[in-house]
Parts: structure tokens; C-alpha cells; sequence
């Protein structure tokens, strides 16, 4: 996600090649902040939603590693179930596996989604979901787990 002119994106491109595999020109400066910010509200609210179905789940006796098989392969299925699951077990490369130790820390996540709001405001944006997975990393932060991954919120949800 690279922000600015063209002509900048192009003398920069050997240098990014060598720092990722997919490197996207978004447009003029500032816009690959914007599409990194974006995504990651994305990522925080999906988060968000998956845990809240696994622990509905567990609350109504269905097996995580069933919920994963059905939603992994139907509508629900997103980055955020597949390749990062927040349970232990089914996506045996997740954190969940882990005890929650981070890839990407819940401080990272809510500083990302701080920042949408910032620029949600600014831009007179409505995003109310993104609002409240603001609200909700700041209180899981707040509960002492900054530093642990983003993707241990479902310990949050289950209360």
C-alpha cells in the first residue's frame, strides 16, 4: 500500500519489491495510509464478528472445529476465520495456539481503528461499526491485554 506520484512509485519499486510480495500503488500521497487504515478497520470489526459467533457457538453446544468447517466454506468465511482463527485448533498457525502471543498486538489494532475514526471524521464518513470496534479494542486494551494479539479478543467477549 504505497501513497504518491507515479513517476515517485516507479523509482521506488526496486526498493518495495524487496519489502513485500504484493505492492500496490493506491495513488497520490497519503493514500496508502488510507487503504492501510481501511483494510485494518476491516480486520478489527471481522475479528470482532468471528469471535462473537464462536462464542455464541460455544454457548449453544456447537464444536468450534464444525463452526470453522461450515463457515470456513460458506458465507462467513473471511481472512479473519480462515487464516487467523480466534480459537484454538482449527487454523493450527494462529495465535490462538499460541496463548494469544502476538503477530499483531490489540495496541496496534486500536491505534489502526483510532486512526479510521480520525479520518472517518474528517472525511464526514458514517462508520459506525468501525466506531464501535474502537470501543471495544480500547477496552480490551484497557483490561491489560495491549500487548497480547488482537486476535484474543474473543477472551474479552466470552467476559
Amino acid at each position: 500500500m504505497v501513497g504518491g506520484s507515479a513517476q515517485a512509485f516507479t523509482r521506488a519499486a526496486s526498493i518495495l519489491d524487496k519489502m513485500g510480495k504484493t505492492i500496490v500503488h493506491a495513488g497520490g500521497a497519503g493514500t496508502g495510509q488510507a487503504a492501510k487504515i481501511c483494510n485494518n478497520m476491516i480486520l478489527g470489526i471481522s475479528m470482532i464478528a468471528v469471535s462473537e459467533a464462536f462464542v455464541l457457538a460455544e454457548k449453544l453446544g456447537l464444536d468450534h472445529q464444525k463452526l470453522f468447517d461450515i463457515s470456513s466454506k460458506s458465507s462467513g468465511q473471511c481472512w479473519s476465520m480462515t487464516t487467523y482463527c480466534p480459537v484454538p485448533g482449527p487454523v493450527p498457525t494462529s495465535p490462538a495456539n499460541r496463548d494469544y502471543q502476538p503477530g499483531f498486538t490489540a495496541a496496534m489494532m486500536l491505534k489502526d481503528l483510532r486512526l479510521a475514526q480520525d479520518a472517518a471524521k474528517a472525511a464526514g464518513a458514517k462508520t459506525e461499526l468501525g466506531a464501535d470496534a474502537e470501543r471495544i479494542y480500547s477496552s480490551y486494551a484497557s483490561s491489560g491485554e495491549a500487548d497480547r494479539d488482537f486476535s484474543g479478543i474473543i477472551r474479552f467477549i466470552r467476559g
